[in-house]
């Protein structure tokens, strides 16, 4: 049986979130700008910096001409500020003029297969499919009675087909929304009478099924991850260089393998009389 998507699209169109990077007449680079910045990030979180960024760095010329001190500050507490450096050097590279197509996208610093695909897609309207988390646990509970989604593959391409940039994002927003990762409300869901996952009674992962999942989970306290994150901070913070970083974190080793870590991502600078700042 074809199966018929029509439903999820009229729930979307009613019930997608008012996202400002959905409005009509968004930019290609504003577009790009907004899927860099939700990687792994909420978009409650998102949508101020969006709004800040593209009114410091409305266009790619823009942000190209722009301190990389003030970039990261700008990018604050989003997270995995090397998405900021990436973004620079992106708007560097394309001159001024976001690339249409996947593959160009793909030749940008930092940009990935995904990145690539939604921006051709959202931007552009190109026919590509669209596949992120939340696409991925939506096609697998829809057609393989799947509760938890599988580590990604590259053959999810090939699985997941959604022709129409509308479908793509409406799935998206069904996994977002409906269709979560926990306590997913099938009673909401649009797809729900031809849900592989529904017919079968919702199946719930096994305990061992469970733990797998739960050490797939990346930690976060305590990590250098942290430890780095501790220390941007700081510098962000500072109106002039940092002679020490030492009340970043009480580790010294972990202190100084995170620090060097910066340093050699080019997200901090040391100065030639030993103090520490970000790039300038």
């Amino acid at each position: 049986m074809e199966f018929d998507y029509l439903p999820l699209i009229s729930w979307y169109r009613r019930c997608g979130r008012d996202l400002p990077w959905r409005e009509e007449g968004t930019s290609a680079w504003a577009v790009l700008v907004s899927e860099v910045m939700s990687q792994q990030t909420p978009v409650s979180r998102v949508i101020p910096a969006w709004r800040e960024w593209m009114d410091k760095w409305p266009t790619p010329a823009d942000l190209a001409a722009a301190d990389t001190a003030d970039v990261l500050r700008s990018w604050g507490r989003l997270g995995y500020p090397r998405r900021a450096l990436w973004l620079k050097q992106a708007a560097e590279k394309m001159e001024g003029t976001v690339p249409r197509s996947v593959d160009k996208l793909l030749e940008l610093p930092g940009i990935g297969d995904y990145t690539a695909r939604a921006v051709a897609a959202f931007a552009f309207g190109a026919p590509v499919p669209v596949v992120d988390v939340n696409v991925r646990r939506v096609h697998y509970r829809l057609f393989d009675a799947t509760y938890l989604t599988p580590p990604a593959r590259k053959g999810d391409l090939a699985r997941i087909t959604a022709p129409e940039p509308e479908l793509s994002v409406a799935l998206m927003e069904l996994g977002a929304l409906v269709c979560t990762a926990t306590n997913p409300q099938c009673e909401s869901c649009p797809l729900a009478d031809q849900c592989a996952w529904v017919a079968s009674d919702k199946p719930m992962p096994t305990e061992a099924e469970q733990a797998e999942k739960r050490k797939r989970v990346q930690k976060f306290a305590g990590t250098d991850r942290q430890v780095r994150g501790k220390i941007m901070a700081l510098l962000r913070d500072a109106d002039e260089p940092l002679a020490s970083i030492d009340h970043a974190w009480p580790d010294a080793a972990q202190r100084s393998r995170a620090l060097y870590s910066l340093l050699e991502d080019g997200l901090a600078e040391q100065l030639p009389d030993g103090r520490y700042c970000l790039p300038r």
